[in-house]
């Protein structure tokens, strides 16, 4: 997957922004909240079930994310290596979960 494939998957799932933080980490969110973050690097970190993140660090597919593991969260070093399908079923995973913990009322806001 491509950096720019890989924004337009994210961009294509309800009440998604995306920003430029942390100098140059393209970050999305949903609700305001970080689902799914990618780096000049080319690497790529994302929140995943509790089942994924065993499944995807235990099997060395995957590490756990810097400072977001304790949430969930894993990080591939390479985005170009993963398959497209793969990865845009694991970011709707990813902004699925992160939209279940937004409010009734900002999760109506953004129109979920």
């Amino acid at each position: 997957m491509s950096p720019a494939e890989l924004d337009a998957a994210c961009r294509a799932l309800p009440g998604v922004t995306m920003v430029i933080q942390w100098g140059a980490d393209a970050v999305y969110k949903v609700g305001g909240r970080i689902f799914a973050i990618t780096g000049p690097t080319g690497g790529v970190s994302f929140k995943v079930t509790d089942i994924a993140y065993e499944a995807l660090t235990e099997s060395g597919r995957a590490r756990p994310a810097p400072y977001l593991a304790r949430a969930k969260w894993v990080y591939f070093d390479r985005l170009a290596d993963l398959d497209k399908g793969e990865m845009r079923d694991w970011l709707a995973t990813a902004h699925a979960l992160v939209a279940a913990k937004l409010t009734r009322a900002q999760r109506a806001e953004i129109g979920l």
